[in-house]
């Protein structure tokens, strides 16, 4: 299989990803991708969703790196405030 295919943008700005792509990286309707843009280049980086045991092993995470800095949920709640404008 191919790692490189050609491939151009319809006049809607949409990019059809080849088929053999697509098979190989279990790429399906819907799928979901970061793009990033720079000079002459553009990369699509497939994003999925994580199961719940990977999210609560962030949440774990979060919490632990949190506690080691002495955020307390009252900080928390004090930013998100401010980032909504309601100080």
């Amino acid at each position: 299989m191919a790692n490189l295919a050609t491939t151009k943008m319809s006049s809607r700005g949409q990019v059809v990803i080849p088929e053999d792509i697509r098979k190989r990286l279990n790429l399906s309707v819907g799928s979901q991708f970061v793009v990033v843009g720079e000079k002459d280049v553009v990369i699509f980086k497939s994003i999925s969703q994580p199961s719940m045991d990977e999210f609560d092993k962030l949440i774990a995470r979060a919490r632990k790196q949190a506690k080691d800095e002495g955020l307390k949920r009252s900080d928390v709640y004090g930013v998100i405030a401010k980032a909504r404008g309601r100080k």
